[in-house]
């Protein structure tokens, strides 16, 4: 279906008819979704049965995409939240790739089994140490995929063709952060912040100075690397939680922001 101009905004796009507002969402969805793992480009199925959904009902300024591998799978390949805000800019409130063959880490939900909100809401330490142990970041129920980067030219093409120059993200944890400026993003809200961390983690500075053996989230080597630093902040070691932060890219340009100069992972 050819949609010629396209809306300016999430909340257009889920007034359109059924058929139309899927064709647009459609766009967003990566070539590896089709040539790895066989999902029909025609009818979204694998196996007779639909594996995407479009989460878009009228009326509402947001839009969830979920990609499963089997349609009875716990786990989304592929999962992309967005909204309009309400200055009429587009934020990516949560987007996930999953490794499904890795294994998983029930760090999504507490020892009780309540949500733990990605860890804002409650925490699942056991579940978290293994996932720590097994080289994951915090909120990560598996290894991702690495398609992120790959994908961004296709989320730019549709931000473009909605009338935007702009994308906003919010990232949940420091390493989240840096990834994106990897990407070309920018900050709104946290650079000077984001400094500071990196500055307090040298060697002599306030936060190196209270890793410490005793706690298995904060050892002393933690500071090297993105992965130690995140966990020890999703630990507390700030004192506080990771929030405030909130960063944008241009479409098309680089913004080549480095907070963690020569970072290992």
């Amino acid at each position: 279906m050819t949609i010629d101009p396209w809306p300016n905004s999430i909340r257009e796009i889920n007034g359109l008819p059924l058929d139309a507002k899927e064709a647009i969402y459609r766009t967003l969805l990566p070539d590896w979704l089709f040539t790895q793992y066989g999902v029909d480009r025609n009818t979204l199925m694998v196996g007779g049965q639909r594996v995407v959904q479009f989460r878009a009902p009228s009326g509402s300024r947001a839009v969830e995409i979920s990609v499963k591998r089997r349609a009875d799978d716990l786990d989304p390949m592929l999962y992309l939240n967005m909204a309009d805000t309400f200055n009429n800019q587009i934020l990516v409130l949560l987007m996930v790739i999953n490794n499904l063959d890795a294994p998983r880490f029930n760090v999504d939900v507490d020892e009780s089994g309540n949500s733990t909100q990605f860890g804002t809401a409650g925490r699942n330490r056991p579940a978290e140490l293994a996932a720590m142990n097994a080289g994951l970041a915090p909120g990560q129920i598996r290894a991702g995929l690495r398609q992120f980067k790959q994908g961004l030219p296709l989320f730019e093409a549709f931000i473009r063709r909605i009338g935007h120059e702009m994308v906003l993200i919010e990232p949940l944890a420091y390493h989240n952060a840096i990834a994106f400026e990897r990407y070309g993003f920018n900050y709104l809200r946290g650079l000077q912040e984001m400094k500071r961390i990196h500055q307090e983690f040298q060697p002599g500075a306030s936060l190196h100075n209270i890793l410490t053996d005793d706690n298995p989230f904060r050892p002393p080597d933690a500071w090297k690397t993105v992965r130690g630093r995140s966990w020890a902040i999703h630990d507390g070691i700030l004192g506080h939680p990771f929030t405030g932060f909130q960063m944008y890219k241009t479409i098309g340009k680089e913004a080549n922001i480095n907070t963690f100069p020569n970072a290992q992972w």
